[in-house]
């Protein structure tokens, strides 16, 4: 006869899982609420304080730290045989344990003290010390193991290696959950913590980084990072990097909207009443570009836009559903990746540096619209300024965007300064820029750019505002008979 011990928060699965360990000869320790879950399912058990003798006390604060639970589980076989059999201590041979849900409960609002009864002590100690001995004992925290668990039992056991992939992800857990502790504790009153400890599960390789001498993983369940392609190659770093930056834009838009991406910049971004031509819209834009591009759609992918995708070079597309047919059309480009439209993951962005990371948390800010210019801009201006500067937030700086009321016109990014992106934008503009409107994602320390825009025939400008040469900026603007927004709000984006 084996012992196993059953001690579960999330009592999912648990129950079937007892059933398989009780008809091949396990004798069940459990106790709480899911020895009560095994009861009312009939599946007998021995409850903990009857396997210690020592009753469960402090309001459940204690009850499996005991030498009898611990030594059975740390107990080495064939080495501590003599010790465990002088004080009476059973071996047991798997432990399955899920933790109090502090992370959960992280985000509910709790006051400190109400957050101190979610840190699970008896939990983690049982599962590091079960791992500890995975050579003997065999450890499961996550109910996803729980089928690969009943095979092992079913077929006389575990294997080393499942063992070792057990014990690991045991590990994982117990870091993971007492670095949520860490995390929360030292952030009390401050908007960090000294000591940041971050972990992303579900870990898959990737052929190669951004080059193929690079090599690369990706990690994350949820999100961008957790969605895997309805058809297509496997998800590139690239890809990712890509598809992050066109799903961040279009997230901007309730209208139907389109964004295509390449290289982390947009490189057509279009409004509309419907997908086929928003998406033609946002193409054109610049077509060379939108060639080996990521697509991303607010709206559902049916078969005339199916049809537009396989008409030319697209890396990916993203969007929230698909037709049936649209999905057949598409299979005709093997390689094209098809991911659904996931819903936004708040968190905070992580970035390495030599030696450490960069974290930034954007919360959300409100924009201060302000007319600095002695003429207001039109109903027509005002929109066509509103589209610009959600690609313009989006856009590698040194960023300029002119756009219409409905589609981006000329987009220049990533310059060491503005006045070259404007001209970038200009000269990539292949519509007329007359009556467009301008977007600089940051201040214009000087009129030059206000000059190119205004000679390109752009009628409005928006900016944060707040250079030293702000009247300098405005009497231009005026000069030029210029709308000019001030927004308060700087936009970067390296």
């Amino acid at each position: 006869m084996k012992w196993a011990l059953l001690s579960v928060w999330d009592k999912a699965g648990i129950v079937d899982l007892a059933k398989v360990l009780a008809e091949h000869d396990y004798r069940l320790l459990s106790s709480g609420g899911t020895g009560a879950a095994l009861a009312q399912a009939g599946v007998p058990y021995t409850d903990v304080s009857t396997h210690t003798g020592f009753p469960e006390m402090m309001h459940g604060r204690v009850k499996t730290l005991h030498p009898k639970i611990h030594g059975g589980i740390l107990g080495r076989r064939g080495i501590d045989d003599a010790v465990m059999q002088e004080h009476g201590i059973e071996p047991i041979d798997l432990v399955v344990v899920n933790l109090y849900p502090f992370e959960t409960m992280r985000d509910a609002g709790l006051t400190l003290e109400e957050m101190i009864e979610y840190i699970d002590i008896g939990g983690p100690a049982m599962v590091r010390a079960a791992a500890k001995n995975h050579k003997y004992v065999a450890v499961a925290v996550d109910p996803a193991d729980y089928g690969a668990v009943a095979d092992a039992v079913r077929r006389g056991g575990f294997s080393p290696e499942e063992r070792l992939n057990l014990a690991a992800k045991a590990f994982a857990r117990t870091a993971a959950y007492d670095g949520a502790i860490a995390n929360y504790l030292a952030g009390i009153d401050r908007p960090f913590p000294d000591v940041l400890t971050v972990q992303f599960r579900n870990g898959r390789p990737l052929r190669y980084g951004e080059n193929p001498h690079q090599a690369a993983a990706v990690y994350g369940d949820a999100g961008i990072a957790g969605e895997e392609p309805l058809q297509g190659k496997q998800m590139s770093y690239n890809n990712y990097l890509d598809v992050h930056a066109a799903v961040g834009l279009l997230r901007e838009f309730d209208d139907c909207a389109v964004v295509i991406v390449k290289h982390n910049n947009p490189c057509g971004v279009a409004t509309g009443d419907a997908p086929l031509p928003t998406y033609i819209a946002a193409r054109d834009v610049d077509p060379v570009s939108a060639y080996g591009s990521i697509v991303a759609l607010n709206r559902e992918v049916t078969e005339d836009v199916a049809r537009e995708f396989v008409g030319t070079f697209v890396e990916v597309v993203v969007a929230p559903s698909y037709t049936a047919g649209a999905l057949e059309i598409m299979k005709a480009k093997e390689n094209m990746r098809v991911l659904r439209l996931p819903k936004p993951v708040v968190q905070d962005e992580i970035r390495t540096i030599d030696g450490g990371v960069l974290v930034q948390r954007t919360e959300p800010c409100r924009e201060d619209w302000r007319v600095v210019s002695e003429r207001e801009p039109d109903a027509h201006e005002m929109r066509a300024m509103q589209l610009a500067l959600k690609v313009c937030k989006h856009t590698k700086s040194n960023a300029i965007i002119f756009a219409d009321e409905k589609a981006v016109i000329g987009i220049g990014a990533g310059q060491m300064n503005r006045v070259e992106s404007a001209e970038i934008a200009v000269r990539k503009a292949r519509k007329p820029l007359a009556g467009s409107a301008v977007a600089s994602d940051a201040f214009l320390p000087f009129p030059d750019t206000l000059e190119v825009a205004a000679a390109a025939g752009a009628t409005a400008l928006v900016q944060p505002g707040g250079s030293i040469r702000d009247a300098e900026v405005i009497d231009a603007a005026n000069r030029l008979n210029i709308a000019m927004v001030f927004t308060g709000v700087r936009h970067f984006r390296h």
